[in-house]
């Protein structure tokens, strides 16, 4: 019996639900950059190392360049164009600029989705979580420091809206 060399996946992308063919060739990166035309995932080393390509994949950094498309079969999958909110820039993303952690930005979007990763599991990350974090992502330009003010000051960003909306929510208990 010969394999399908072409299917159709359906996933969610960036909080909307895609259907999309899929040839069994292609890796995840190539069916978001080339045939969804989402162009802020790049392609780096396409052997999983560099970070370049990473995407949120059911909330985990993945590397889309080593990954077939047909396994975003029921997945969520999140790019960078996907970690905006209402618009705007995330926390993130304004805390990278901000901190001066983008210089020749080929390696951001990758960075800005494990920041977000990192943040979504551990609000308050040490300076060593976030350096382990990237491990498993390469910058030539910026020697990580801003990288980690970056997350450190969207840290502390997230923590001031929490103890806000904390602050917010006993006021009107009392009231």
């Amino acid at each position: 019996m010969k394999e399908e060399s072409s299917r159709t996946i359906s996933f969610t992308l960036n909080g909307e639900p895609k259907t999309a063919a899929a040839e069994r060739s292609w890796t995840l990166l190539y069916l978001l950059r080339d045939v969804l035309g989402l162009t802020g995932t790049k392609y780096g080393c396409g052997t999983g190392d560099c970070g370049s390509c990473r995407v949120l994949i059911d909330g985990e950094p993945k590397p889309s360049c080593i990954i077939p498309a047909f396994k975003a079969e029921g997945c969520s999958i999140v790019t960078i164009e996907g970690i905006e909110q209402a618009g705007r820039l995330s926390i993130i993303q304004q805390s990278f600029i901000d901190a001066g952690a983008v210089q020749c930005g080929f390696c951001t979007p990758g960075m800005i989705i494990t920041g977000t990763a990192l943040l979504a599991s551990t609000v308050h990350p040490t300076e060593q979580e976030i350096r382990n974090a990237f491990s498993k992502n390469l910058c030539r330009c910026t020697g990580y420091v801003n990288i980690v003010k970056a997350v450190e000051l969207a840290s502390q960003r997230i923590r001031k809206i929490q103890e806000e909306s904390e602050f917010l929510s006993e006021v009107r208990n009392e009231a």
